[in-house]
């Protein structure tokens, strides 16, 4: 941001002719009205329309009435472009023109799933890593070399510009975003609302072969799971969880990688982030006692992967996420 952190950060979501009304819903759903009872900051939505024409199309076969033009981003902290066409087609000068003005006086922009190909034609992407939806992650590359696209990931915060891939992520960009500037609990609260998960790691995998458990086995996989996170401070080799769920070792790993896109080790250390990050975010507990539960260790081995996965120290990221959800 810009600006000294608002009380109210307002947000401009851009619509246009044509659009799926899903797509446009994502970050309203997420952005309108307060974000929780115990958050002291909260959102006011403006959807802004790309063109002249009113009602804009929608590919759903009805309308929409924006509210705004373009010239409603000129006072917004948050700029999101829901996903573009299916098409790619360049986008026209006025939302171009839009985006960079928007940028340069010091919004954040948001660019959901398809949404990069016109950010990226704005030039606003140029020599950042980015996500967009996997399908068409290689075009984006061809037609914006400069942009460094990441097809495998599910969202990436780049500080004033954030990218995700489809639908859910984007809800799970929004949702970061919402965490980064209020905190946790105000994140979650809108998470529990929509019952959608409170928070996923921007890099983990896009496309995840069998989300949902489909077997007995992969019940037994979930319980174990579950239980893993309410012991993040314990020791947890794969023998001992594969004998919890009653499985062998390859199978085990096998049903792991098929649930969740991801090793073991991978998924274990993103929750003990996540567990680090939330008590950083809403308690007064000292590094060393975050390190214990979170089990990390020691002090040191957290700051070592804060640093390696987040680009910052514990104090650093306490500091600044008091600071935002303070107002």
């Amino acid at each position: 941001m810009s600006r000294t952190e608002p009380s109210t950060w307002r947000v401009a979501v851009i619509a246009f002719d044509g659009m799926t009304p899903f797509h446009l819903s994502v970050p309203c759903l997420v952005f309108s009205g307060r974000p929780g009872a115990d958050a002291k900051s909260h959102f006011a939505l403006t959807v802004c329309g790309a063109g002249t024409d009113a009602p804009l199309a929608t590919s759903a076969g009805f309308g929409i009435v924006p509210s705004h033009g373009l010239e409603a981003l000129q006072d917004a902290d948050i700029v999101v472009m829901p996903a573009w066409y299916d098409d790619c087609r360049p986008a026209p000068p006025a939302l171009l023109d839009a985006l960079r003005a928007a940028h340069a006086r010091g919004a954040c922009i948001v660019a959901l799933c398809l949404g990069a190909f016109p950010v990226a034609e704005a030039g606003l992407l140029d020599g950042r890593t980015v996500a967009t939806h996997w399908a068409l992650a290689a075009e984006l590359a061809r037609r914006h070399p400069r942009v460094k696209v990441d097809p495998d990931v599910l969202y990436v915060d780049d500080g004033d510009v954030l990218t995700s891939a489809g639908v859910a992520a984007g809800i799970d960009c929004c949702l970061h975003l919402m965490r980064r500037l209020c905190g946790a609990d105000a994140a979650n609260h809108v998470a529990r609302m929509l019952v959608v998960a409170p928070h996923r790691q921007g890099g983990q995998a896009q496309f995840i072969e069998r989300p949902l458990p489909a077997s007995p086995s992969d019940g037994r996989l979930s319980a174990v799971l579950e239980w893993v996170t309410r012991h993040l401070g314990e020791e947890h080799g794969i023998d001992d969880l594969a004998r919890r769920a009653a499985m062998s070792r390859r199978n085990f790993t096998r049903h792991f990688r098929q649930a969740t896109g991801t090793s073991f080790k991978q998924w274990l250390l993103a929750q003990r982030l996540a567990h680090a990050r939330w008590m950083l975010e809403t308690s007064d507990a000292a590094v060393e006692v975050v390190a214990q539960e979170a089990g990390f260790g020691s002090a040191l081995s957290l700051r070592q992967h804060f640093r390696a996965a987040l680009q910052t120290s514990p104090a650093a990221y306490r500091k600044a996420f008091r600071r935002g959800a303070d107002g």
